[in-house]
């Protein structure tokens, strides 16, 4: 065996890529409390110290500085530190910290619009380059795309489509550099490439290009790490190489790609294993390791992408959603929680709290109660944490999946997902109420349906019609996703990132849906109370008048909480029906990040008695206020959502309480925390976004934001600070419930 694996126990792992079976028969659970940890040392005070400063100047201005002479790539950039004396873990973006990166090939119309933004302007060669001899993805994308495609896109039908922009939501293993080395990762890719044979067709020849350009940027990240003095072509022989040949490989992934989430994936139970060999030979410290973890931490926290001001009003708070996956139970049983699991959450203490990287807690019943009590404290201390329901995962995923983005598993290096936005469910019943016109802009947008005309709606009829709707709607999404993945591919490929996966990968196409409270609410409200149309002079309804009352979604009300549930599974059924690129398995979220704001901004008042323009409710949250009867009737409501069968890519739930709600001492709100994260993932629910806070503290952060300075909140799915978010998404946090009793 491998110097580098001594003392290791043996197994498949040895002989094929296999870090589950590594993790498996080598980790060892954590039944302890967080007595162990440790505080920083001189080296990460010194380093967070500079990195504070530079991130307060990057809020005044937005963007710190952007490189407008190179394009983005594995091997673009000259080495870049934050201190070369203190930095233990190294490897940034760029040559400097916060020093953002121009990625044409996902668009140059989107380049500029960028610098404009910012005041930059691109290097005359580059600009040259790509635009007279590379094309890029959205330009092949609106090459492609239907009449119908685009007036769905424009009147925002569907909405956050990843047309300009990276698609991200791709994991890669990164953690087989550190146990195998880049050179055996390569002969592995030179033997899948071998082993491609048979008739040339378009499916095999592309997959012999790819594993080609994933074996050269193999061979780029084993030379971007030389160019710090690293040779990773060898496995790691420490804990610290583990974590730096690791972070080599996830820098790789962030310096070619500008992706919508560059989720890192799990690390504690693998890290955890080379710091137990080091701890038993005497060569570390608990000191140095969370010294280690925190600098690995503070580098992932400076990660930045350049957006669009258009992109950053879809999804504010600047995010890359570095997601971090911690915990779980293993298939045997075992509890994964390791020293390490807790070292990671221990970085929202030593380096304060901090949106990125977004710490996602996979919860389980089995999980050790000191660790459910410590992640239940840091929720209340931080607001920095989610939660999702590793007991509803592992038996689709196994032990060994991530979390991409906030919400959606996959298995490490052996899934990759097509991320695809949302259809906005709301805009979809107006719809079918008028006709297939759209209620703000007045276009004509689906065909061959009738206007209701009706004085008062009716419930079958509507719905029966509703049903129509989606049906032509879902064909018109998948086509966009098949027309935009088959581009990505071809001119945004993310040769890097699935480099670190298994040659022959599953696909996952990851469909999306906002404003589920809102349309299941309208049917509630035309089922149980008196619904009025209120139309133009064109005969489209543009607002409605709504006379007496009707179960809202909630309230642990089966007479409404069934249509939402009806809703996706219809919405499921229909996107299930249509081929997807590449053999893709479809997949369904109800989430919305920020972009509720924006969603709800580009539709029409609905039958539930909101008005136009009012923002939706956060992924699967009932709307604002609505949910009166207590925090676990609200759970209760989410949790009837079906997340096996219609909703495998997640199920968004953000949740506010304040602390008193919890109990009057902090020994008290630490234990109902726990049991209430226990009732609700024992419903099978899937995710929960923990706020445990005063909206009075919200609306004086909005006022005076100096005071707030690291003020970090959930929003959906993903946490931010709320100082980055813009004045509207504020008062949309705002006007959210906050539940006073439980």
């Amino acid at each position: 065996m491998k110097e580098e694996w001594r003392t290791f126990v043996e197994g498949p792992w040895t002989t094929e890529i296999n870090v589950r079976d590594f993790i498996q028969k080598n980790y060892k659970p954590y039944e302890g409390d967080e007595s162990f940890l440790e505080g920083t040392t001189p080296k990460t005070e010194h380093i967070w110290n500079k990195c504070s400063d530079l991130l307060k100047e990057e809020l005044k201005k937005h963007v710190l500085d952007i490189d407008v002479d190179h394009m983005s790539g594995i091997n673009a950039f000259a080495p870049g530190y934050i201190d070369d004396q203190d930095d233990v873990i190294v490897g940034l973006q760029t040559d400097a910290p916060l020093k953002r990166i121009v990625n044409p090939y996902g668009g140059i119309r989107m380049v500029y619009q960028e610098l404009d933004a910012y005041g930059y302007h691109l290097n005359p060669e580059v600009d040259k380059y790509f635009n007279e001899f590379r094309k890029t993805h959205n330009q092949g994308v609106f090459d492609a795309y239907t009449e119908q495609i685009r007036k769905a896109r424009h009147v925002g039908l569907l909405t956050g489509l990843p047309d300009a922009y990276g698609r991200g939501r791709i994991i890669g293993d990164y953690r087989r550099i550190a146990l195998y080395g880049i050179d055996y990762l390569m002969e592995q890719k030179k033997k899948d490439w071998d082993q491609l044979l048979g008739p040339m067709t378009n499916d095999l020849i592309q997959l012999r290009e790819e594993v080609s350009m994933q074996y050269r940027a193999l061979d780029e990240i084993k030379q971007m790490a030389k160019s710090y003095g690293f040779d990773i072509s060898r496995p790691a022989t420490n804990g610290k190489e583990a974590v730096q040949w690791t972070y080599f490989g996830y820098l790789a992934s962030v310096k070619e790609n500008n992706g919508a989430a560059m989720s890192l994936g799990r690390v504690d139970d693998f890290f955890d294993i080379y710091f137990e060999r080091d701890l038993q030979e005497g060569t570390i410290t608990e000191k140095e390791i969370q010294e280690i973890i925190d600098q690995f931490v503070i580098k992932l926290r400076l990660v930045r992408h350049l957006r669009t001001p258009e992109y950053d009003e879809l999804f504010s708070g600047d995010p890359t959603w570095v997601t971090c996956s911690v915990g779980g139970v293993g298939e045997d049983g075992r509890s994964m929680v390791t020293k390490t699991s807790y070292r990671i959450v221990h970085t929202l203490t030593n380096l304060d709290t901090s949106p990125e990287p977004n710490m996602t807690i996979l919860w389980s019943l089995s999980l050790p109660d000191n660790f459910k009590k410590y992640c239940a404290k840091m929720s209340i201390e931080t607001d920095a944490i989610q939660y999702e329901n590793d007991d509803v995962m592992r038996p689709i995923y196994g032990d060994d999946y991530a979390i991409a983005c906030c919400v959606s598993a996959m298995r490490e290096g052996k899934d990759m997902q097509f991320f695809g936005a949302r259809c906005n469910l709301a805009k979809t019943l107006l719809y079918s109420i008028n006709g297939g016109v759209d209620e703000v802009k007045g276009d004509l947008v689906i065909p061959s349906f009738e206007k209701m005309t009706d004085t008062v709606l009716d419930y079958d009829k509507v719905k029966a019609s509703y049903w129509k709707m989606i049906e032509k709607v879902a064909a018109i999404y998948s086509d966009a996703m098949n027309i935009i993945h088959y581009m990505h591919d071809k001119y945004a490929y993310e040769a890097g990132q699935m480099a670190l996966h298994d040659t022959n990968v599953n696909r996952l196409m990851a469909y999306g849906v906002a404003g589920l409270s809102v349309a299941c609410d309208s049917l509630s409200a035309i089922k149980y109370a008196k619904v009025k149309p209120i139309r133009n002079e064109e005969g489209i309804t543009v607002d409605f008048e709504v006379e007496g009352d009707f179960p809202k979604y909630g309230n642990d009300d089966d007479r409404v909480d069934m249509i939402a549930k009806e809703i996706l599974e219809k919405m499921y059924q229909e996107l299930s029906k249509h081929a997807c690129y590449r053999n893709a398995h479809p997949t369904l979220s109800v989430l919305t990040i920020t972009s509720n704001v924006v969603y709800g901004n580009k539709t029409g008042a609905t039958p539930d008695g909101r008005k136009a323009g009012v923002p939706f409710a956060p992924g699967a949250n009932p709307m604002h206020g609505r949910d009166a009867s207590g925090a676990i009737a609200s759970l209760n409501s989410v949790a009837k959502l079906d997340y096996a069968n219609c909703c495998r890519d997640g199920i968004s739930n953000t949740f506010s309480i304040v602390p008193t709600s919890l109990g009057h001492s902090k020994s008290e709100q630490i234990e109902n925390l726990v049991g209430l994260l226990d009732g609700y993932f024992a419903q099978m629910a899937h995710h929960l976004n923990v706020n445990v806070l005063q909206r009075e503290m919200l609306i004086d952060a909005m006022e005076h934001p100096d005071k707030y300075p690291l003020l970090t909140i959930r929003v959906s799915g993903y946490a931010v600070r709320f100082n980055r978010l813009t004045r509207k998404q504020q008062e949309e946090v705002i006007a959210r419930t906050f539940h006073e009793k439980m």
